[in-house]
């Protein structure tokens, strides 16, 4: 029997139903879900396995209790005022702030009195985040919209965009995003994940009680389409320039009807303020994943570190290891982490018989027999060891190796785990062939997701994910084996059906990994890759590391500036939840500098996948100390505000910049990527090399969040060093240096803040000025002579530290022996040689 219960709402008139065995019981049980369901009309279908009907199911599983409220279509008010106690206007008549908290008006979504949206559905709610006394909330909103008809994928539409600026990342296949600029809603991608967008205001709206004021009127909207109990958001463009959004779960069984906090919009004067801000207000409202600040850091990332892919591919072996090693130490570079990449498991392929010609794709269908190391790693002779265990133990002995990781798949290998074999029978693999979105295909395909359509997947039985993976780490654990690189995580999107959708199942699987490697592991030890999607990203509750963009790919001359430009504009996002791992180079790479000076500004790992004997070991030693440690800055890498809008790689005439900080200096890289690439599903110029000479500025205003690191003595004046050049230069905090460079050139600039110790004496600390990021060398900066005569700062490293000073000292002392020093009359360079150790050393300047 069915049971029809009209539900009197004006808003939706939407009729829910159900088929059961109709007893009072039952009937009474219903009805109380439904009357529940009046208030909170955000329902799914449970998963029921595919043998069931989905229309059997009793009744309507809750999503989540939202902690937002409505707005209403504000058609009858003439402004959109702010909820506050200030919303008012003064006696006085001073102009107040128009709300930037988003509300519908005529049909339009407004923000700052700016209309966004056009022509917005009425389907379309706006739900204001009412987190009490939290200043942070006043702009931040989500975006709602509900149907008439259960699905477990609804594409709502927001209106017609506005023309303005926007930087959008979108993924452009399964595993991966890269940017896209532009001004028209018909340019955003299906599978964008972030959308900024960049408002001129037409007349300054400024608040009375605000000392910080918009110079050029500007102000940034941001929307972050989320997770929303089992469904996940995407926005996309359509070529009558609507935005919409698009809902979806994965599984065909698990429907809705209704959503409330898909969409996140938020704005703000700065940018970088208003991501991280909304990041935040994510995390406290969603519970789901956690931000970087929260996060315990893998130590590796301050350690250079060799990875095995690109020197073997599979074909890594322990002798080809040793081999690197030895060279690498042998040119002054020690490794002191190690990634056994694919190659070292026990895999089986059976769709590919050896002697027969290589079919394309099989690569990835094979699949694990055992969690245990193959046969290359076995039996290997006394004078190497006979297992993992005494492989890892010899290397670390010998070469001084900190950590060792080793490489494996979310779902064990590219094609799961074979479920003939017996040592994998525990854990209940069976074969899936995994469904993608649309929103995938309709971008690039990608050959290895074809092939495993193809294949089929032997997917660990999610009831028994935990006991694989804790068997799988604990095992490697036991051999010495300090941490791991899991890849291939956005396959999980594709195999929801049957399990709850693909936002369960990747959350399952995600906590899984976290667990056991929190408890085999010491130092939250995993570096995530291929894990670009949304379902992963807001479900990161410890992994601190993951992958930026696609790989380092040496044999594609016209993918390195792609692979530039990707890992920092994809670090906005991605720097909010993780360190990103802007992947491995080579360094006798022709673009080896390129990437080199990438990775120095990018806050991240540096680590090599150089062949034994094929190094250049003067460009890793300005990246690399002696001890094997590296001089990484603090934050994720970022385009500088100039950038955000721009495309360095195709629109033939902006650089790109990329800003950081260190302890008491920031750091700025600029990049001329245009002219040697050409992004993926963009029309534009072919894919022909064609140098182009670039001229652009840099600034102290492009290192974001200066101030931080300046101090309190802090002149408003900079010492701005360029790696290359040599020069150093005084400029004003508003000033601008210029700098020209050819295709694939780039150019590194300290900015470090000048302090006044006195009237005659100006001090700022550059740091190591032979490394690519020198700043990172320094550790403290203080006067401890109270006469103003003597500056302390203490370095760690050795070679060549740097200074401006506006005076020529007396004498320096190091660690409190007198050093020889250089100085420069003309710009003021104070050059003093570090000898030694690695260690922190405290320089004495006197005057």
């Amino acid at each position: 029997m069915f049971l029809f219960l009209p539900m009197a709402s004006s808003s939706t008139g939407l009729y829910y139903f159900t088929q059961t065995r109709i007893t009072l019981h039952g009937t009474r049980t219903i009805f109380k879900r439904f009357v529940k369901s009046h208030t909170n009309p955000l329902y799914t279908y449970p998963s029921p396995s595919h043998s069931q009907n989905p229309l059997s199911v009793i009744n309507f599983t809750p999503i989540k209790k939202f902690h937002s409220q409505p707005t209403v279509h504000a058609k009858n008010l003439r402004n959109c005022w702010s909820g506050s106690s200030k919303s008012d206007r003064s006696e006085t008549g001073a102009k107040m702030t128009v709300t930037a908290i988003p509300c519908i008006k005529d049909s339009s979504l407004m923000i700052n009195g700016k209309v966004l949206l056009s022509g917005v559905p009425s389907e379309v709610t706006v739900y204001p985040l009412t987190a009490a006394g939290s200043s942070s909330c006043s702009s931040a909103a989500f975006l709602g919209a509900s149907s008439c008809i259960p699905s477990s994928r609804h594409v709502f539409s927001l209106g017609v965009l506005q023309e303005c600026k926007f930087l959008c990342l979108f993924r452009h296949k399964i595993w991966w995003m890269i940017p896209r600029v532009g001004k028209s809603g018909s340019e955003i991608p299906i599978e964008t994940q972030m959308l900024l967008l960049e408002v001129k205001e037409e007349s300054a709206v400024y608040d009375v009680d605000s000392a910080r004021q918009s110079l050029d009127n500007t102000f940034y909207i941001l929307l972050l389409p989320v997770l929303e109990g089992q469904f996940r958001a995407s926005l996309l463009g359509t070529p009558a320039n609507e935005l919409e959004f698009c809902v979806e779960s994965g599984d065909a069984y698990v429907q809705t009807t209704r959503v409330s906090e898909a969409v996140l919009i938020n704005s703000g004067e700065d940018p970088f303020d208003l991501i991280k801000n909304s990041f935040k207000i994510l995390e406290k409202h969603m519970g789901t994943f956690t931000h970087i600040e929260h996060k315990k850091k893998p130590v590796h990332l301050d350690w250079f570190g060799w990875c095995t892919w690109d020197a073997f591919y599979k074909d890594v072996n322990p002798r080809g290891i040793k081999e690197g090693l030895e060279s690498f130490i042998g040119g002054g570079c020690p490794p002191k982490f190690l990634i056994i990449d694919d190659g070292w498991q026990d895999t089986f392929n059976e769709f590919q018989k050896e002697g027969e010609p290589f079919i394309r794709g099989t690569e990835f269908a094979s699949r694990l027999i055992d969690i245990k190391e193959n046969s290359k790693f076995l039996g290997l002779g006394a004078d190497l060891c006979t297992d993992l265990h005494e492989f890892v133990e010899f290397i670390k002995e010998k070469f001084g190796l900190k950590f060792v990781y080793v490489w494996h798949a979310l779902v064990g290998y590219w094609g799961g785990l074979s479920p003939s074999s017996e040592k994998m029978k525990k854990y209940n693999p069976k074969i899936s062939y995994p469904v993608q979105s649309p929103g995938n295909v309709g971008n690039l395909r990608d050959i290895a997701m074809e092939s495993l359509e193809k294949y089929g997947i032997g997917l660990v039985d999610p009831q028994k994910i935990y006991d694989f993976y804790i068997d799988l780490h604990s095992y490697l654990s036991h051999c010495g084996i300090d941490g791991v690189k899991v890849d291939v995580q956005n396959v999980i999107e594709a195999l929801g059906t049957g399990y709850g959708g693909r936002v369960v199942l990747t959350r399952k699987y995600q906590e899984a990994i976290e667990d056991s490697v929190a408890r085999n592991f010491k130092e939250n030890n995993v570096i995530c890759c291929m894990c670009h999607n949304s379902d992963s990203i807001y479900s990161s509750k410890r992994c601190a590391t993951a992958r930026a963009s696609e790989d380092f790919m040496p044999w594609e001359p016209m993918y390195q500036t792609l692979h530039i430009a990707s890992v920092a504009y994809n670090s906005l996002l991605l720097g909010e939840i993780t360190v990103p791992d802007w992947d491995m180079f080579q360094s006798h790479h022709n673009t080896a500098e390129f990437h080199g000076a990438a990775r120095a500004v990018g806050g991240c790992a540096v680590y090599a996948s150089d062949k034994a004997t094929e190094h250049d070991f003067k460009l890793l030693k300005k990246l690399v100390l002696p001890d094997g440690s590296i001089l990484r800055a603090k934050y994720a890498g970022r385009p500088t505000q100039d950038c955000l809008f721009v495309d360095p790689v195709m629109d033939g005439k902006s650089l790109l910049k990329i800003w950081n900080l260190n302890k008491l200096s920031g750091v700025i890289g600029v990049f001329n990527c245009q002219g040697a690439g050409k992004w993926p599903l963009k029309e534009g110029s072919k894919n022909v090399f064609k140098s182009l000479v670039l001229s652009g500025h840099v600034s102290p205003l492009d290192v974001h969040f200066l101030g931080e690191v300046a101090g309190e003595n802090w002149s408003g004046d900079c010492a701005v060093y360029a790696f290359h050049s040599g020069s150093l230069s005084k400029t004003p905090k508003k000033g601008r240096l210029e700098v020209s460079l050819l295709t694939l050139e780039c150019e590194i600039f300290t900015i470090s803040p000048i302090r006044i110790l006195n009237e005659n004496i100006h001090f700022a600390p550059l740091g190591l000025i032979d490394m690519y990021n020198p700043g990172g060398a320094t550790e403290n900066l203080s006067c401890p002579d109270s006469s103003g005569r003597k500056v302390r700062v203490d370095v760690r490293g050795c070679g060549r530290f740097g200074a401006y000073s506006s005076r020529k000292p007396s004498y320096c002392t190091v660690d409190g022996k007198k050093e020889e020093f250089t100085y420069d009359v003309n710009n003021g360079l104070l050059i003093v040689k570090l000898g030694g150790e690695c260690n922190v050393k405290e320089i004495d300047v006197w005057y």
